[in-house]
């Protein structure tokens, strides 16, 4: 299931990407307009900052921005981000493999074999869809 944290970046962040002038867009706005807490998308948009993301400016005029054009912000990459690893368990993530201690032969695994096919179709969609196409 989505984390209500990764539901809220990914609203927060078409939110901006909407936005023609990339100018920066006070968090007090995007949670109006997204109905998202305000703390809880402070924390949110934090994180999407420091992964590069986002840039920010304080003061007048200042918000949070868009780092890089919608087309290049792949949902993969925002996933991985938000919500952690794409596969559902440890012994199929690319990028957090861990070897499952009650499994003795993974090659031989039905649970395996069956994740590995959804993990491949979730990577599929996310890494083909970006930012762009959730505007467009």
């Amino acid at each position: 299931m989505l984390s209500k944290k990764t539901k809220y970046g990914i609203k927060a962040l078409t939110y901006l990407a909407k936005q023609e002038n990339r100018n920066p867009v006070q968090i007090a706005t995007i949670s109006k307009h997204e109905n998202i807490s305000l703390k809880f998308l402070e924390s949110i948009l934090l994180t999407l900052r420091k992964n590069g993301f986002l840039g920010s400016k304080k003061g007048k005029g200042g918000g949070y921005y868009l780092l890089k054009d919608p087309k290049e912000i792949k949902m993969s990459s925002i996933m991985r981000i938000l919500e952690g690893p794409i596969a559902m368990v440890p012994c199929v993530s690319l990028n957090f493999y861990e070897k499952c201690s009650d499994c003795p032969d993974e090659d031989a695994c039905a649970v395996h074999r069956l994740m590995i096919e959804i993990r491949d179709s979730a990577l599929n969609v996310f890494n083909n869809k970006s930012l762009a196409d959730l505007i467009s």
